[in-house]
């Protein structure tokens, strides 16, 4: 009774060791996009402040 609980044991143990093959990991690819200017941000309201000073000179 002992050597069929071993071998049951054993072919568990040898059977889930053995499931899975080694395999290479998988990495995702990371694209980098590059923004049109910094200055965008900056440029609208700059615009924006040049306009309400020359509305505001012109009155």
């Amino acid at each position: 009774m002992k050597k069929i609980a071993l071998a049951a044991a054993l072919s568990v143990a040898a059977s889930s060791a053995f499931a899975g093959g080694i395999e290479a990991p998988v990495t995702p690819e990371v694209e980098v996009t590059k923004s049109a200017s910094s200055s965008g941000g900056v440029l609208v309201p700059l615009l924006l402040l040049v306009l309400v000073a020359a509305a505001v000179a012109s009155n």
